[in-house]
Order: structure tokens, then sequence, then C-alpha cells
């Protein structure tokens, strides 16, 4: 078999197969899968396996990536949210960027390197990683802290800043006689369409969306989205500007509509394919051989970039006002580098800004940053207390205060996290005099909370000296309001530890996490969406002349019986569209015993579903409900069996039924 005969096809099929395998590894060791297209790229590319062609086709379709990316950003571009925090993103956020492209350019300049290639390296090194660092602020509960709004403010300006250097680049590769006109004519160019589109584009987009919207079809509004996704990225291009700006614009113009949302989730599949291929092309870019040949220059710029972009982001921290504890998390968060980065190099690669050589030692160093940088953040914690002594005292200063005020506290609620609905559990328990302490690791809701009398402290609940200083051994219950299995896990490991017998209420999305949340010591978990369901089916059910005492006597059935009668539920579509769809979760099938099916005149016991972890949760016989069938009740044809039970025990049970298959 001749794999150089296979054509295309053949390396559609590689490209696939190796990267849904190397996605799936990387998910499940929670890394970015932005790291497994690269990776996939390295192997198969014309550098290693030589499985896919590193041609100026494949470049093209990849280039659209960074066009449904730039649209993305634009989508989530909010003037408002930037007028709140603007002296983050414009006063730190834009000083990150300038004095880091100023010191790379100081040091190329000073190793003998052009301006043209320091400038263009300055604003590669310059960005960090949106996608890893909020992905892992957001698992540690962090994007609300005092480091997590300081660095998703950083972030945040990186993504507009990337709309300016890619305009800049282009202007970067010409003569040095021709760079000032090329560099006005570019800026001029896009203030000029910039004014006219956003003028003109906000107020007609909402209109020519209504009008779309009115049509009533998805397949017209997904074509209506990649018509002005596309059609603005022609019209900069034909400017001589970068396809990506027209993209962002179009964003940004979406985004003044109600609309921002559906059109959000229809390009999402789009933006994640291409941008897949982008750094799938990315990857293909980088030499084996020449990493290992420069592996004390890849190491080289890998150190130098982490100190140089620590040292920045920790003293413009301190200058802002930041103590050093937040100083040293946020430039530990923002030291890697980022994927707006590798748009960049490619963008310098084509434009020959930097030598072959100089790319593959960048890129390797910014590869090898990305995988580091999770390991970093998972340790920051245990650098900042070894390197800050002042965070020892911070932090104990806090235990005291929390140990003081729950000191005479005795028979009180601990509720942690102090949201929405931690705040009305507060209130209604404030009402029946019950004393309670609520914890959230959220500075600006406690500054703003405490002093209007309500009954909280800054606080980790996921730290086991935290419930302590709490009074979690004196404490008449402990209430986690927050839907996150990870951290409640972590809070029943410490309640359980301290104290066997003290009542957990813990909330949760849906039955999913009840039986692992259960398994863990949780007294009590409420899915809200089985409550949401419980209170609509209670409301239907007093409209439709229910007495009110059998209503009541149904709910404290379902709950008594731990949501028995709402566990699983029927499969469809739409599930996995709105992301409700999960692997293992137990679901609801029906089965029709057609006439020749196997287990025709057999018994329930004989068939024996509950050794495949199947429950039966009613048999339809003749239009007849039997809710509750005998062991020895025989099976007839027409039957509909209606069991739970995860899909692969469920596909088994189906087996079994129909076809006789053990």
């Amino acid at each position: 078999f001749d794999l150089s005969m296979s054509g295309t096809l053949f390396s559609v099929v590689i490209l696939l197969l190796t990267v849904v395998a190397t996605v799936m590894v990387f998910r499940r060791l929670r890394l970015p899968p932005m790291l497994g297209y690269v990776l996939v790229g390295m192997v198969i590319g014309p550098r290693a396996l030589g499985w896919m062609p590193d041609n100026e086709a494949t470049q093209e379709l990849a280039e659209f990536g960074i066009v449904f990316l730039m649209f993305s950003i634009g989508l989530e571009f909010s003037l408002s949210q930037l007028s709140a925090m603007r002296r983050t993103v414009f006063g730190l956020g834009g000083a990150q960027v300038l004095l880091t492209i100023l010191a790379v350019l100081g040091i190329a300049l000073a190793l003998g390197a052009d301006w043209r290639s320091g400038l263009a390296l300055g604003g590669i090194i310059a960005m960090s990683s949106t996608a890893i660092v909020a992905k892992l602020l957001m698992e540690r509960v962090e994007l609300q802290s005092s480091h997590g709004r300081l660095v998703m403010g950083v972030l945040l300006f990186q993504d507009l800043a990337l709309v300016p250097l890619l305009i800049l680049l282009p202007a970067l590769s010409q003569e040095s006689a021709q760079l000032l006109p090329t560099l006005g004519l570019a800026a001029l160019k896009a203030m000029a369409i910039l004014s006219v589109l956003l003028w003109f584009g906000r107020r007609l987009m909402r209109e020519f969306f209504h009008l779309v919207a009115r049509q009533k079809s998805s397949e017209i509004f997904v074509l209506n989205v990649l018509l002005i996704t596309l059609g603005l990225a022609w019209v900069t291009e034909l400017a001589g500007l970068s396809m990506a700006l027209g993209a962002f614009v179009a964003g940004v113009l979406i985004s003044e509509t109600e609309y921002r949302y559906q059109v959000e989730d229809y390009i999402k599949p789009f933006r994640d394919v291409l941008l897949g291929l982008f750094f799938v092309t990315i990857g293909m870019r980088l030499d084996p051989a020449a990493l290992l040949n420069n592996s004390h220059w890849v190491t080289l710029v890998l150190l130098g970039m982490f100190v140089l972009k620590f040292a920045i982001v920790w003293g413009l921290a301190r200058v802002f006002g930041y103590s050093p504890s937040v100083s040293t998390r946020s430039a530990l968060t923002l030291a890697n580098a980022g994927e707006f980065g590798f748009v960049l190099l490619a963008q310098a690669g084509v434009l020959n800004l930097l030598s072959g050589q100089g790319q593959q030692i960048v890129l390797a160093a910014m590869l090898i940053s990305m995988l580091t940088a999770p390991l970093i953040i998972a340790q920051m914690d245990r650098i900042v207390l070894y390197f800050i002594k002042s965070e020892w005292t911070e932090r104990a200063l806090r235990l005291h205060e929390l140990a003081i005020k729950a000191m005479g506290q005795k028979g009180h609620v601990i509720i942690c996290g102090y949201g929405r609905s931690g705040q009305n559990l507060a209130r209604f328990l404030a009402r029946e005099g019950i004393a309670v302490i609520a914890l959230d690791a959220d500075p600006e809701r406690v500054r703003q909370a405490a002093p209007a009398g309500d009954s909280v402290v800054f606080g980790d609940a996921g730290r086991r000296d935290v419930l302590l200083a709490a009074g979690a051994g004196r404490a008449a219950a402990l209430v986690v309001s927050f839907a996150d299995e990870a951290v409640a896990l972590k809070i029943l490991e410490h309640a359980r530890d301290i104290r066997p017998d003290l009542p957990v209420v813990v909330r949760t999305y849906d039955d999913s996490q009840l039986e692992r949340l259960q398994q863990a010591g949780a007294t009590e978990v409420v899915p809200e969406m089985l409550e949401g369901s419980l209170m609509l089916a209670s409301h239907a059910m007093l409209l439709l002349g229910v007495p009110l005492a059998r209503v009541l006597a149904r709910i404290r059935e379902v709950r008594r019986d731990r949501y028995h009668l709402m566990k699983g539920f029927f499969h469809g579509a739409s599930d996995l569209e709105e992301g409700l769809e999960e692997p293992n979760q137990p679901r609801l099938k029906s089965i029709v015993l057609q006439p020749g099916a196997a287990a025709i005149g057999k018994t329930l016991a004989s068939v024996d579903l509950e050794g495949l972890g199947i429950e039966l949760n009613t048999i339809y016989r003749q239009k007849q409900r039997l809710a509750t069938p005998e062991a020895n009740l025989e099976l007839e044809g027409g039957d509909v069996m209606v069991l739970l039970g995860r899909p692969d025990a469920l596909a088994v049970a189906e087996d079994r039924l129909i076809r006789g298959e053990n």
C-alpha cells in the first residue's frame, strides 16, 4: 500500500485520526487541546512523518482560523466592561504590552539584531495564553480574586493589542524609506474603515439581523453570519489591511445586537475546527532536529521570556498599588506565552521578519512555556508562601479575624460561597434567628456586603484551616451554595475529617454528580435542575386543582427518595447542542419487544437486568402502566420496557432483550 498515492483523502483521514486521538488524551490530562493540535502538526508534518503537506492551500485555509478567532474576540468586546476595568486594562495592561515590546527590542538591538525583528519579537513575547490562564483560574475559583481580575484585565488588553500589531507587522516588512509612509497610510486606512463600519454598521446591523431572524431559518442565519464575517474580512484585505481586522469589526458590530449569544453558538464549530487547523500548521513548522540542535538557545529564550515577563508584571502590579502576594500570583500567571503569539509568529515568518532558525527557537520556547504554565499555576500558593513572608502574616491575620468572629458562635450555619444563592439562604436563616458565618473568595463582594451588616468574611472554603477558624467543629450545619463539584469534594473531605457528624448540604447543577457527592459524605444534595422541575410540577398541579396537601406530599416523597422519580431522562439531539450530554450520565431508554424478541416468554428475573446495573423504570403493556412489576412477570410481545442506566449498560441490555446475547 503506497501512502504517497492516496493523495488528499489520506492526508485528511490521517489528520482527523491523529487530532481526535491526541485531543482526547490532552483533555484527559486536563491540558489545553490547542497544544495537542500543535503536537499533531509536529508529528505528521513535512519535518517528521511527512503525512501532511505544508503547502499554500493548507496555510490559506488555516488563516481562516485566525479570522474566526478575531471575530470571537470582537464578539466578546464590551464597552461597559472596558469602562469598568479601564485602569487595569488600559493602564496596567497597556504598560505591560508596551514595556515588554520595548525590553525585547532593547535586548535584540544589544545582540545586534535588526530593530524590525526585535519589534516583532516583542509583540510575540508580550502575549500570554488567555485559553490556559482563564481555564485554570476558573478551575481554582480565582477569577474574582484580586489577582484574577488583574490577570483578566491584562489579557483583555492583549486581545485588543493583537489588532494594531497585525496592522504593524506588514508595514515593518517594507523598506526603511517607505516604512513611515506605509505605517501612516495603514493607520489612516484603519481609522477610516473602522469609522465608516462602526458608525454606519451599528445602525444597520441590528435591522439586518431582525430581517434575517424573521425568516426563522437557522440555515439563512448561519449563512448570514458567515457572509458578514468573511465579507468584512475581504473588505479590510482589499484595503491592504489584514483579514483579521475585518473579522474583529464584524464581531464588535454583532456584539451590539441581541443576537450575540446565538451567533457565538453558531460560529463556534467553524472557529474551533479552523483554529485547530491553524495550530496544526504551527506544529508543522517546528523542526524536531532544529529543536535538538538549538536546545541551549531554546532554554535561554524560555528562561529569559519567563524572567522578563515576571519582572515587568510584578513591578507594574506593585506600582499600581497591589500587595506583594497579588503581584507575585499575577506575574506567575502571566509569565507564559500565548496563542496570539503564534498568530503573530506565523505572520512574522511569512513576512520574513524572523529567520527560519529564529522562528524555530522562539516557537519551541513558547510551546514549552505553555506546557509548563499549568504546573507553575498549580504550585503558585507554595511559591508565594515560600518567597512572600508577609503572605503568612496576612493569612494568619485573616484566620485570626475569622476565628474571633466565630469564637462566640455555636450552632451556627457556615455558608460556603456568598453569591446570590448564599445571600438568599442567609436572609432566610436570619428571619428564623439562626446565626450565619459566610465564606467567600471574592474580596470585592466581601467589601460590599460586610459593611451592610452581612456576616461574611473573606476565605477559601476549600481549605481545612479556614473551615476550622469558621467554627466547623461547633456548627449546626455547613452549606455549599455554589455548583462546583471539585471544590465541594474538597470541602466534604475536610468537613468529614473535622467532624464526621456535621450535616452538609451541597448544591449541584443536576443529578449527574448526586451519587458521587453523597458517597463523599454530603448529607443532602440539591440538584438545582431537578428542584426547578419540582417547582414547575407543583405550580402546574396547583393550577389544575390538585389539593395543596397532596402536592406537598408528592414533593416530600420525591425528596425523601432522593429524587428517584426524576432520575434520568430521555436524551435527544438538542441536549448535545446545549451541552447537557454527558457520556456516563444515567439516562432513560425505551425498548419495544417486537415479535421474535429473545426476551418474550421469559420472566424479569431470568433476564437479570439488575446484574447489568440496569433499573427497570416501568413497563407499558396494552396501554397499561405496570409501575412495580413482580420478578416473576412473564414478558410479552409488544411490551415497552423503560430502562434506566448508563449508555454502555443499556446497549448490553438491549442486545440481551432483543437478540438474546449475553
